[in-house]
Parts: C-alpha cells; structure tokens; sequence
C-alpha cells in the first residue's frame, strides 16, 4: 500500500489545475503552476542526491516558497523537517544535527540564521528553484513512513523530534477539511499561522490545500493587517490562536470594515478565554470553532464540532476515528480511566497518534501507555461529552500560541554572570494569555537590572522563549524538599 503527504497537492491539482492555490501579496498560484513547480524542486533536491530515508529541514517564513519546499522534499520520498522561526542559531543547529538532516532549505530574513546553523552542523543551505525539468511522478511511500519531524519542548531542556507518518497527517488534513471545517473548492483560508508549526501546517495548509481551498499567506501577522486581507481577499475560514483574535478583534474597534464572506474561525495552540470567544463573535458576526491537539497528535485530537455540537469554554468532542478520555494523572506505567465528572490527564488514541520520538525510547514509552498518548494536560469531560483542558500537568507556559517550557529558559539564564538563582513562570496576559516571567535572584556583589537580563535572554534563546518580565527577589520561595512554590512564586510576580 503506498499513501504519500504529497498526494493532498497532487490529487488537488488533477481536480482543480486553474483554481487559486496560494496567494502571497498580489501573487496569485494556481494548482497545476504550484504542482509543477513543487516537482521542479524535488528535481532539484533528487539532483543533489537526496531521495528516501534522508532528512531535509526547511526554515523559512509564511511565503510560498514553505509550501513549495515542503511538499518538494516529500514529493522525493524524504523526509521534512520544519525548524521554528524564532530559534537563535545554535538552537536550530541543534535541530539539524539531532535530526541528522543533510541540508536545509531557507531564504527571506531567516537565511541568515540558517545559514548559521548549518554551518555548525556541517550540511548546505539550498534556496527554492523550480528552473528544472520537473520530474514526472512523485516517489511513492508507505503509510508507516515518517513524513515530518516536528521539534516540541521538553521538560529536559532540549527538544524532542515527534515523528509523523504520512499516514497521521494525511489523516489529519482529511479530518480537518472534510468533518470538521467541511472545506469546499469555494472556501478562502487565511493560513497567518507558522507553517512550521503543527497547527498552521496541518490544519491550515495541508488542509486548505487537501480541500482545494485557496490559501492565503501572510509572512507576519498583525492585527490591522490580518483585517485587511480578510476583507480584501473574501477570507471564508480563519484560523488562529487567542493571540490572533485579541488583535483583530483590537483591530476591530478602530476599523468598520469586516469580511462579509467570513463564515466560520477556528481557534487552537491555547485556551480561548470565553469573554474574548464572545468579543470576536459580535464584531465579526461569526462563530468560532475551539479545538484541541499536541505536535505529538498531528495535531487535532478534538473539536466542537457541527455534528456533536458547539459549547464555548471547552475544546468539544473527539474528532474521527480518534478517542479522548481523563486518566488518573499520577499513574506513569499504566492507564486508568476516569469517569465523567472526575479531573485527570488527558489521553488520547487514535490515527492521529505520533510514532514516537526519534531516537527516544524511553520518552516514547513514558509518553504512550497502554497505547494511550498521555499529553500532560489535566482535564475533565462531563456528562455530555464535551472535554474542558483545566490545567497542566506541567509547567508548560503557552504564549502567543507557542509552547514554552520553563526549564529550557532557566537553563539559559542559570549561565549569566549576575544571576544566583532562577524560576521561570507563565503570568497571564490579554494579548498572548501568558507571559513569560523569570524571578532572579542576583549574585551577591553584582549589579543587574531586569532589562539587562532580558536583553541578555533575547540573544541567546528564541525569540518567544526569552522572559519580558524579570523580577529580582532577596530569594526564591522554596518548600521543605528545597522545590521552588511555583504557585506562590506567581502570586509574589503577578
């Protein structure tokens, strides 16, 4: 049997060849003209000498170039990775070596850094070109075959590779599209989130693309910006995290203009706060469809979905041919269920699920029990089905869509000069529900200042790791084992 990520664009460009595929500015590409020039590059890739079983990382931003790069690298049987846009160089190099990935493709603004990057892991970086004949067929893979790596923050400071087969994410799209957005040929898709993360590359390009949607980039979001191509491109679907809509909806009240053709919006990476859900519904008149996913679940595990019904301030029902349910959180080798009503970890199962992390036995095994995904979240789903995330398990800080884990942070801070003792926090924040927070405490004899060390973060650590907030304290607020109260710790910051 033989199913390929690749397919979505093929299969789509067969059915709808002269229907808009991408539009990037004034740019508009069809479905036989990205097609074409996705196996110009995968020419260009078979060239060098990358074909199946290799790893290619693609670092670029929302242009068309991504989609085009992406699909080329899958088009020769290979493997993509997408590394994350805010990494610092010798973040990204880690990436590249962990993955053992032989170039990487990259422009715009962040070739620089790519370049950096690929230098300290010894590979090239190749730009997109589709000046080749392009080649006639795509290489044919198996379902089981990893498609994508997808770098995710770990608890022990350095990211772990989830695999993904082509088997999860053309699932996935498929899902996406057909049950849960139910995409037409007609719909317009504003695709303002990362493609390199889960969220924007599965359910909004993969999708948009799986549908013959048109999907419209934009390699920087803004709010006033975001508003203009809603309305300027009859944008049908828009999807993005509770950052995104506390700017529109701040656009909104400065600007009377709004998408007429707008007929639903999607939200994920975070918990919408229900005031701001009710926000957006009145300015837009529309509604906004809350759903739920981890990189490790390719991404959408549940929804609120048309057929099982829509309740704002939960994350709906489990999509197809996928299972929730609430586990007790403190069982790490085996999974007990819960009922209704109780609050536990989340598990999920399904064809959604990741097949492992590369090279990573023992955390694949601690992430999957009894061949449920245990995703860290502690949730509760009540009497009627519908799940609601309560807190994490960890702590894991979610800004502006984007996962954090505080230990990776702190690690980075515990190397300043001036700096004794360190905890990262999440504290809340209209604009990107959490804000990364770092309590200090100074070295005896040294001076600092918290803009200092901010600034010091900035260049060391990605740029939606480092902390805008530094609080320096006499001392850290610590329990009987010596454990710093990260509960008490927030209330002393906030």
């Amino acid at each position: 049997m033989q199913l390929s990520v690749a397919t979505i664009l093929q299969d789509s460009a067969a059915r709808f060849p002269d229907r808009t595929a991408l539009v990037e500015s004034d740019v508009r590409t069809s479905y036989r003209a990205l097609w074409q020039e996705v196996l110009a590059f995968a020419a260009e890739l078979r060239a060098r000498g990358v074909g199946p079983g290799d790893r290619v990382a693609v670092m670029l931003p929302n242009t068309s170039d991504f989609p085009r790069a992406y699909y080329a690298v899958l088009a020769v049987g290979a493997t993509v990775v997408p590394v994350h846009g805010l990494l610092v160089a010798e973040e990204a190099a880690y990436v590249l070596r962990h993955s053992g990935c032989t170039a990487v493709v990259s422009g715009g603004p962040l070739r620089q850094v790519a370049e950096e990057a690929a230098a300290a892991a010894g590979i090239d970086v190749l730009a997109v070109r589709t000046d080749r004949e392009p080649l006639l067929l795509a290489e044919p893979c198996r379902p089981d075959d990893i498609a994508a790596i997808l770098y995710t923050s770990g608890t022990t400071g350095r990211p772990k590779g989830a695999q993904l087969t082509h088997f999860n994410l053309v699932m996935n799209a498929g899902v996406c599209a057909q049950d849960l957005i139910g995409l037409t040929p007609d719909d317009v898709v504003l695709g303002c989130l990362p493609l390199f993360h889960s969220y924007g590359q599965s359910c909004a390009m993969n999708a948009a693309l799986r549908a013959g949607s048109t999907l419209v980039l934009t390699p920087r979001f803004t709010g006033p910006g975001a508003l203009e191509l809603l309305v300027k491109e009859g944008v049908t679907v828009f999807m993005g995290v509770p950052t995104m809509y506390h700017a529109l909806t701040e656009a909104a009240a400065l600007d009377p203009r709004r998408p007429a053709a707008l007929r639903v919006a999607v939200s994920g990476g975070a918990a919408l706060p229900v005031p701001l859900l009710e926000r957006f519904e009145t300015a837009f008149d529309t509604v906004i469809l809350e759903g739920y996913g981890l990189t490790e679940t390719s991404p959408a595990a549940t929804f609120n979905q048309h057929t099982t019904g829509r309740r704002p301030g939960t994350v709906g029902h489990p999509v197809w041919g996928v299972e929730a349910a609430v586990a007790a959180p403190d069982t790490d080798r085996q999974t007990v269920l819960l009922a209704d009503g109780e609050v536990g970890e989340v598990v999920l199962r399904g064809h959604n699920i990741f097949a492992g992390y590369l090279d990573d036995p023992e955390a694949t095994a601690a992430a999957v029990v009894d061949g449920w995904f245990r995703t860290g979240d502690l949730g509760v789903r009540d009497e009627d089905g519908f799940l609601s995330i309560v807190d994490r398990k960890k702590d894991l800080i979610i800004r502006g869509g984007f996962n954090v884990y505080p230990r990776e942070v702190e690690e980075v801070l515990a190397r300043h000069p001036a700096i004794a003792q360190v905890s990262v926090i999440g504290l809340p924040d209209e604009a990107r529900g959490e804000e990364i927070c770092a309590a200090v405490v100074p070295r005896p004899g040294t001076e600092v200042t918290g803009e200092a060390i901010a600034a010091w973060a900035r260049e060391r650590i990605g740029k939606h790791k480092y902390p805008r907030i530094v609080r320096l304290l006499p001392e850290l607020p610590l329990g009987p084992s010596g454990k710093v109260l990260k509960r008490e710790l927030r209330e002393i910051c906030a």
